[in-house]
């Protein structure tokens, strides 16, 4: 019999700025995937509605507002391990205030093909792939 995996959810988004460009941001040096670009999000709290939890997961990393109801469900993708991860993506094209590394990151606004560049996440690079389709 094969033991099933705890998955825990973990959302982000693709936040598109008036030019088209989408904002992401570098995992912190020492955590998992230190050091490589992500789009930004964490972990859905337990009780918490996915949308809540991205918005919450923005204002503390970069300090900007987001609307739950802007929140469009785009794309997601899966990473197994200890724990398996599963990771819902949203695009959105508006946000309340500017972006700060409120948590000592870097972040940029990239074109797409800028971001493809990028030495990204695993999963971010699969989900930026869905995004150019």
């Amino acid at each position: 019999m094969q033991k099933i995996p705890t998955w825990i959810l973990v959302v982000a988004v693709a936040l598109f700025d008036e030019n088209g460009r989408v904002l992401l941001q570098q995992r912190p040096a020492g955590k998992h995937h230190g050091g490589l670009w992500e789009f930004p999000g964490g972990k859905v709290e337990s009780g918490e509605i996915p949308q809540v939890a991205l918005v919450r997961e923005v204002a503390e990393e970069l300090g900007i507002g987001l609307d739950p109801a802007a929140l469009e469900p785009c794309a997601f993708a899966e990473e197994m391990g200890c724990p398996a991860i599963v990771l819902n993506l949203y695009t959105c094209r508006s946000h309340a205030g500017e972006p700060a590394g409120l948590e000592g990151q870097q972040f940029g606004w990239f074109d797409l093909a800028g971001a493809a560049q990028l030495a990204l996440a695993p999963m971010d690079r699969r989900l930026l792939q869905q995004l150019v389709r």
